[in-house]
């Protein structure tokens, strides 16, 4: 890794005796890359050491983060310097989805990876005249750096004499505590997963026992500081759309509406009465069932709430109250009756399914030299953009994409060479299995060359002839071994597709080779 340093000028936040250096290492196609830039006294910044490691991206994410940076150790030989010094670290990220529900943190986590999370300062950083996205942090912490796109977490904290709390994401969704609801003062603490309407579409085509499910409200995460039963019961009101029209328009194209569209005043169950929807609209939603399940930490499974009345109010927003504290609940709007078995099961595989992303694996060669190489993994959304930017970089099929198939953040895919076709990532060694690790805003790649086993091989036909074999391993397979994961242990149960290579043969040997002469 190349270090540069370079003055600044000193801030409220440093002192003119501080440096800055940039640490840079070159990435899969060779060109130097800002890992990140650290501003920490002359006698600290000689004695850290900064590190990008990739391959320990699948570990430093849980299923509701994305990866959105290079995966950094940094560590420094003076022990106990940084308490007296704390350093500031930049690192260049691009996240391509932001949202209302979604926030940019920079995650450190420790050899075990357990992990603490720290608020940037800012989003922007320099590198002489250039500007980028940047999550900037001032640490004490030492460990394994990286920037991930998660939840949104909002805190407040109810007193003895009530609260009305409106989301700053967003006003729409709101709670009131009313008084005594607590018997002393309680935190809580919220994030709001937003659900796609394309995943409830894709749930209703494979399963047809949800073909009634309309829409859902977001899935809201709480947790309370007590563990106390609530004294009253609360208010909720959050979006959740009365048809799928309405969906499709989807929740962030709705945040300029939301004060607008959100409770003016809620102060008890009664005042919804007046903002229920029109009289025509109220009796086409008199059609539209609506339930609220909820999942109880204590019992550790969904439940139906059958006790909940779910009101209509305006705008596609609902109102209903909760008689007890629930780690998640959800709304779902229904256009017929369906059991409650049938309810837990379509929550638990939308849960499940919030986290999965359609990924295609693309192996294309160098039209103008097939001996190179590129191996990627394409969220299936994106693909076509994707295919586009590897055909202006020189890149082309054949093999085609592969078939789709469910990844989750940090799942991983390991690829082997079979036939008379195996590869090398630097050139000299040949024939090792190879690993991409999935992140849905990164879209890993691996550039190899590839090259004949036997120059005699494949003696009837004009191009050697190989096969690409691709391997799913888990999150959770892949922690148990993090060092080294044999992959003839997963073979047969993860076995994800192959695609065929070909590669011309340059030379024609004409000569038959001499182990097919007979003696």
């Amino acid at each position: 890794m190349e270090n540069v340093d370079a003055t600044f000028e000193p801030g409220e936040m440093h002192q003119a005796s501080d440096l800055q250096r940039f640490f840079t290492q070159a990435n899969e196609l060779g060109e130097p890359e800002l890992s990140c830039s650290v501003i920490a006294p002359r006698g600290v910044l000689e004695h850290l050491t900064v590190t990008v490691v990739n391959d320990l991206s699948p570990f430093v994410v849980n299923e509701s983060e994305e990866l959105v940076s290079n995966v950094i150790s940094v560590e420094c030989s003076l022990v106990g310097q940084l308490n007296i010094a704390p350093i500031s670290i930049a690192m260049p990220f691009n996240s391509r989805y932001r949202g209302m529900y979604k926030d940019v943190m920079v995650k450190v986590s420790d050899t075990n990876f357990q992990s603490i999370y720290l608020t940037p300062t800012s989003l922007e950083g320099h590198q002489g005249s250039q500007k980028g996205s940047a999550a900037v942090v001032r640490t004490c912490h030492l460990g394994i750096f990286s920037v991930v796109s998660c939840l949104k977490k909002e805190t407040w904290t109810v007193p003895r004499k009530g609260l009305l709390r409106k989301l700053n994401m967003d006003p729409r969704v709101s709670f009131c505590y009313p008084p005594s609801t607590f018997s002393s003062r309680v935190t809580v603490d919220l994030k709001v997963q937003p659900i796609d309407q394309s995943t409830l579409s894709i749930l209703k085509i494979q399963h047809d026992e949800y073909h009634s499910v309309m829409s859902t409200s977001s899935l809201v995460h709480l947790e309370y500081s007590s563990s106390l039963p609530f004294n009253r019961a609360i208010t909720v009101v959050l979006p959740c759309p009365p048809n799928q029209d309405k969906r499709r328009e989807g929740i962030e194209t709705e945040a300029g509406r939301a004060t607008s569209a959100s409770i003016p005043r809620v102060a008890s169950t009664h005042n919804f009465r007046g903002l229920s929807a029109s009289p025509r609209k109220h009796r086409d939603n008199l059609k539209e069932p609506l339930k609220v399940l909820g999942y109880r930490n204590s019992e550790e499974e969904w439940i139906l709430l059958h006790d909940v009345i779910v009101r209509n109010a305006r705008n596609g927003l609902v109102s209903f109250d909760l008689e007890e504290p629930l780690e998640r609940f959800i709304v779902v709007r229904l256009s017929s009756a369906m059991d409650s078995e049938h309810l837990v099961q379509f929550i638990q595989t939308l849960e499940h399914a919030i986290h999965n992303i359609m990924v295609k694996v693309v192996l294309y060669q160098n039209k103008e030299d097939p001996y190179k190489i590129i191996v990627l993994l394409v969220p299936f959304k994106e693909l076509s953009m994707e295919l586009q930017s590897l055909h202006k970089e020189g890149y082309c099929a054949p093999p085609e994409p592969s078939k789709p198939f469910k990844m989750r953040e940090g799942d991983q895919v390991y690829f082997k060479f079979s036939g008379n076709i195996f590869a090398s990532d630097d050139g000299n060694t040949y024939g090792k299995n190879y690993k991409l690790a999935f992140h849905a805003q990164r879209k890993p790649r691996l550039a190899l060359q590839i090259k004949e086993v036997d120059e005699f091989g494949n003696y009837s036909s004009p191009h050697y002839k190989g096969t690409a074999l691709f391997y799913k391993v888990t999150k959770d397979a892949a922690l148990n071994n993090v060092e080294t994961l044999p992959l003839e242990d997963h073979e047969q149960d993860s076995f994800l597709c192959k695609l065929a290579l070909t590669l011309p043969k340059v030379h024609q040997n004409t000569e038959t080779p001499n182990y097919f002469l007979q003696p």
